[in-house]
């Protein structure tokens, strides 16, 4: 961990995949190394999936879409949080090749995710663009799976269900 907050793997252009169940503490950590990143002089962006989806979308429609890319391209850190969360469609998923295609080898891209991996290629649902993704994001990727309660829980300062209380 100590190695990632450094940012030697940034340095590098390497990508980074925090794994774990909701609520483990992957966006906290993601964000915790985006800031340890700032703090080092690396630009970073953070974008939860859905988000940067739409505001993709609304590139195509008013003929931004090359600046945005272009934006994207040029951050040191591209943080994707909820990365698919929900299945994508097709034309989703082009556009993601073209983000992540524009990174490769030049900059980091850090995911994190609720997802088990063996589930990602059956959420971009075509074959072709699920190998090209995959191809850019994760063999150049460190993998940390977060593994624990959900910390919404166990920090809640309500009773967990199934425990006795009374409201007066």
């Amino acid at each position: 961990m100590l190695q990632l907050a450094t940012g030697e793997w940034i340095v590098q252009h390497l990508n980074l995949i925090v794994t774990g169940a909701t609520g483990v503490g992957k966006t906290y950590l993601s964000c915790a190394l985006g800031r340890a990143a700032c703090k080092a002089g690396f630009s970073v962006r953070y974008e939860r999936l859905s988000h940067l989806l739409h505001r993709v979308h609304a590139a195509h429609a008013d003929a931004s879409w090359s600046q945005l890319l272009k934006a994207l391209g040029r951050v040191d850190l591209l943080v994707i949080d909820d990365w698919l969360r929900d299945p994508i469609k097709a034309a989703q998923a082009r556009d993601l090749v073209e983000v992540l295609e524009d990174r490769y080898n030049r900059r980091s891209t850090l995911v994190a995710t609720q997802v088990p991996f063996q589930d990602w290629h059956a959420r971009l649902q075509n074959p072709d663009l699920a190998d090209a993704i995959l191809d850019r994001l994760t063999y150049n990727a460190y993998r940390l799976e977060l593994q624990g309660e959900s910390q919404r829980k166990t920090r809640s300062p309500l009773p967990i269900p199934g425990t006795s209380s009374t409201l007066t």
